[in-house]
C-alpha cells in the first residue's frame, strides 16, 4: 500500500459464546483503536419503553415481560425464549432487523473513512454454522471468534452473573456450538488461559487486522491453534 493512499474502512465480526470473554476482547480491541459497534448495547437501547422493538415484544408476550417500573423484564424474556425455539425465533425476527438498521446508521455516521470497525455480535453464528442473514458480512474482512471450553465458560458465568448451571446450559444448547463458531472464523482467540495470554493473543489479532487491505484479504487466516 502506498504511503499516501487512504485505506478503506475495514469491518470485522466478533463473536463468542456465553462466558467466552468476548466482551473483554471487545474492550481490548477498542483500546487499540477499533470502533466497536456493540449489538447488545443497541438491543438495550431499542428495548427501552416507547421504542419499536419494545412495543413489538410487548405485543408478542404481553404485560408479563414488563416490570412494575414499565421497563422490559429481560429475565422473563430469557425464560420464555431459551425454553422454546419458536419463541427464540420470534424474538430474533423482532430484534435482528432493527439492530441491522441501527448498525447501518452508525456506520454511515463515522467521520473517519479508514476506521477499523468491529461488529460485536454474540449471536452472529447460528446453530449449524450459518451467519445472521440480517448482516451484510460479505464486505467484512474477517470474523474473530473468542473460544472457551464450555465447562470453563459455565464456571465463569456462575461466578460473574450468579446464574444457575441449568440456566446457562439451556442458553448454550439454544445457540451455536463451539465447532459452529470456529468453522466460520478467520481468527480464533483461545481464552482458556490467563489474562496475560489473552492480551498477547489480542495483540496478534490486532496486528493481523491492521495488516489487511480489505475483504479480499480475508483468506489470509490468522487462526490460532
Amino acid at each position: 500500500m502506498l504511503a499516501d493512499t487512504v485505506r478503506a474502512m475495514l469491518e470485522f465480526g466478533l463473536t463468542g459464546g456465553i462466558g467466552s470473554g468476548k466482551s473483554t476482547v471487545s474492550a481490548m480491541l477498542c483500546n487499540r483503536g477499533a470502533v466497536v459497534i456493540d449489538a447488545d448495547a443497541i438491543v438495550h437501547d431499542l428495548q427501552r419503553p416507547g421504542e419499536l422493538v419494545f412495543d413489538a415484544m410487548v405485543r408478542r408476550w404481553g404485560s408479563r415481560v414488563v416490570q412494575e417500573d414499565g421497563t422490559l423484564d429481560r429475565a422473563v424474556v430469557a425464560q420464555i425464549v431459551f425454553s422454546d425455539p419458536d419463541e427464540l425465533a420470534a424474538l430474533n425476527a423482532i430484534v435482528h432487523p432493527a439492530v441491522a438498521d441501527e448498525t447501518t446508521r452508525r456506520i454511515a455516521s463515522l467521520d473517519d473513512p479508514s476506521s477499523i470497525v468491529v461488529h460485536d455480535i454474540p449471536l452472529l453464528v447460528l446453530p449449524g454454522g450459518e451467519l445472521l442473514t440480517s448482516r451484510d458480512h460479505r464486505q467484512w474482512s474477517g470474523i474473530i471468534v473468542v473460544d472457551t471450553p464450555e465447562e470453563l465458560a459455565i464456571e465463569r458465568v456462575m461466578a460473574s452473573r450468579g446464574l444457575e448451571r441449568t440456566e446457562i446450559e439451556k442458553r448454550m444448547a439454544s445457540q451455536a456450538s463451539r465447532e459452529d463458531r470456529r468453522s466460520v472464523a478467520s481468527f480464533v482467540i483461545d481464552n482458556s488461559s490467563d489474562l496475560a495470554t489473552l492480551v498477547d493473543q489480542v495483540d496478534e489479532c490486532w496486528t493481523w487486522m491492521t495488516g489487511l487491505d480489505g475483504p479480499s484479504d480475508a483468506d489470509q487466516s490468522g487462526e490460532e491453534t
